[in-house]
């Protein structure tokens, strides 16, 4: 999960080193480093914490020259420290590594063994010592090809070699990387977000690839030492995403960026005149499709829990979710009339991609979900819906979920209109209910007022309860993760039908307890099971779209939504817990942008 960059240059990289590292941040924040090569010596800045105080250290002793790698961490082995902060240099070689070489304690003992010392307790210090006892008698591109073969696990690698004032080489194995293009100039980094400032112009390495950058020329070999080619790929031009205008952060600017999300998501698939959905060039026939497997990790996971109700609802085909990290592992029974859909806001998660890989080994067929196209996840699909949400900063996710909620929403209805299992009235009209879906959002914005009193409820509690059944169960489960990710509170979420099952014996007096019960089948069975929360002193925020005062004894605060389509619920009742993750951690004082433990795109296992 940690963030890489490389530039080879004609002039000093330092700078763009640094700025392309803040970019990166999201992926890692525990510490942040650079080593450049000048005058044939290897110079190395490096410091635990946040790229602002390596800017600070450089202030004081610039590190020059124009060739260089940055690496920002994401603490996997060994603490969070100076010592242990990337880059990981020898005399002779200086590397920059995201992933995690899984036989690293294997490597190390035997390069004990051998005399050598190590300084830090990450894994890619092995890679160094490595590297720099293969070339001892072999070429830079030699010895890091007999290095990659000795490793087990994930990488993305960029190293630079003393005596080579203009040569980067990056390497891939499980982990992404990219490699951009300019004038006099090219990189390498983790993902396309840090190179746009400085280029559109970028290529991706498949898994085995290693690239030799100079700032005049890029080669790319294969795990065989073949020399490739690689598809130079124009990226889209992003306005404005790095600019929190008057916001204080960048995750309430995305949260209020929600309505804009879903118009342009809307706007993008449907086509008004004729109220349909076009998806075009569906690679399969929507009628032999047996069963549907949605997969994913986090908040996608909770996407596609929704939308199994959804496809359930919408069309007569079985459905399945699972999580990525364990569909991975398990013996899993493919069959070439399902259809897998991967659910991903980078495109890049770990787990999610190999689970799609191992779809892809078993030939069947595969689709996914993501806002990021030109993501490994998006490019190893048979077919790809993209979100179109624009860059996410924030690290939890809000703006995406809305996103990709809205395209498993489309294309659940677009399938059961292909294979006749939806009325076309009954189609055509949740299509019109839907384009009515923005400006729904901006009215569940104006909620957020109400929830700024019920964010004190939370301060002193040691812990907190999210209910609701049929579609606000996922809804639930999302909410209690957000208040976990930006408060660090602990919360869970449970079908309000199971609570007394085990959890009613958490209940205690001023305990907060989050019902979520639109006014659907499941409402006044939902309200039961609130009520049986009240009668052991459950301290109740109810969001809801009922105007039934009957409920409203004994509830402490009530969260009122616009009414919209039932099938629609699960976007309306989404931002208020948002909001409420949200005013939480910011009167807790939290790093809302970026929440300690955790990073953006989870690109290790």
């Amino acid at each position: 999960m940690c963030g890489i960059i490389g530039i080879a240059s004609s002039k000093p990289v330092s700078t763009n080193i640094v700025n392309s590292l803040k970019k990166l941040e999201y992926r890692g924040y525990d510490s942040a480093g650079l080593a450049t090569i000048n005058e044939n010596q290897i110079n190395e800045k490096k410091c635990s914490g946040r790229v602002e105080h390596l800017e600070k250290i450089l202030f004081k002793t610039p590190a020059e020259g124009n060739l260089g790698i940055g690496h920002v961490r994401w603490a996997t082995h060994g603490v969070p420290n100076e010592v242990n902060a990337h880059p990981h240099s020898s005399e002779i070689v200086s590397v920059v590594h995201n992933g995690i070489i899984e036989n690293s304690k294997i490597l190390k003992n035997e390069l004990e063994k051998k005399g050598k010392s190590f300084k830090s307790q990450t894994d890619t210090e092995v890679i160094t010592l490595l590297l720099t006892d293969e070339l001892k008698n072999k070429t830079p591109l030699e010895a890091v090809h007999d290095t990659l073969i000795k490793l087990e696990g994930s990488f993305a690698l960029g190293i630079i070699f003393k005596g080579y004032n203009d040569m980067i080489i990056g390497a891939r194995r499980g982990s992404p990387l990219a490699v951009g293009y300019s004038k006099n100039e090219n990189y390498i980094g983790s993902d396309s977000y840090a190179l746009k400032s400085m280029t559109n112009k970028i290529s991706y390495l498949d898994d085995g690839d290693i690239c030799l950058l100079t700032k005049d020329n890029v080669e790319f070999y294969d795990s065989k030492k073949n020399k490739i080619n690689k598809k130079v790929l124009t990226l889209s031009e992003d306005k404005n995403v790095a600019d929190k205008g008057d916001y204080k952060n960048f995750m309430i600017k995305e949260i209020f960026e929600q309505p804009i999300t879903a118009k342009n998501c809307i706007n993008e698939y449907i086509d008004k005149s004729r109220d349909d959905i076009n998806f075009y060039n569906i690679p399969f026939d929507a009628k032999k499709i047996n069963k549907i497997i949605l997969i994913g990790c986090g908040t996608a996971y909770h996407s596609c829990l929704v939308a199994k109700y959804w496809f359930e609802e919408f069309t007569s085909i079985e459905v399945e979710t699972d999580i990525a990290s364990e569909f991975r592992y398990r013996k899993i029974r493919f069959n070439k009339n399902n259809l897998y859909i991967f659910v991903s806001q980078s495109g890049e998660t770990a787990d999610t991609s190999a689970a799609l890989d191992l779809c892809k080994k078993n030939e069947v067929k595969t689709c996914s979900v993501v806002n990021v196209v030109e993501s490994t996840i998006a490019r190893n699909s048979d077919w790809v819906l993209p979100i179109h949400a624009g860059p996410e900063i924030g690290v939890a996710s809000t703006k995406a979920f809305i996103g990709q909620l809205l395209l498993l929403y489309m294309f659940s209805l677009k399938i059961g209109s292909l294979r006749g299992d939806i009325k076309k009235k009954d189609y055509q009209k949740k299509i019109s209910n839907l384009k009515k879906l923005p400006d729904v959002l901006v009215d569940c914005l104006k909620t957020e007022d109400k929830i700024q009193l019920v964010a004190k409820d939370f301060l002193n509690s040691k812990g907190s309860m999210f209910l609701g059944r049929g579609f606000s169960f996922p809804i639930a489960l999302e909410g209690a993760l957000k208040l976990k990710e930006l408060s660090y509170l602990h919360a869970e979420g449970y079908p309000a039908g199971e609570m007394k099952h085990g959890p009613l014996a958490l209940i205690e007096n001023g305990l907060p307890v989050i019902v979520i019960s639109p006014y659907d089948k499941y409402f006044h069975k939902t309200v039961s099971n609130m009520q049986e929360v009240i009668a052991r002193g459950g301290k109740i925020l109810l969001i809801t779209d009922s105007n039934d005062n009957v409920i409203s004894e004994n509830v402490r605060f009530t969260i009122n939504l616009p009414y919209l389509e039932k099938s629609l619920s699960p976007f309306l009742s989404a931002i208020p817990l948002q909001l409420l993750a949200y005013h939480v951690a910011l009167l807790k004082k939290c790093d809302i942008d970026k929440p300690r433990n955790l990073a953006k795109s989870v690109t290790v296992e």
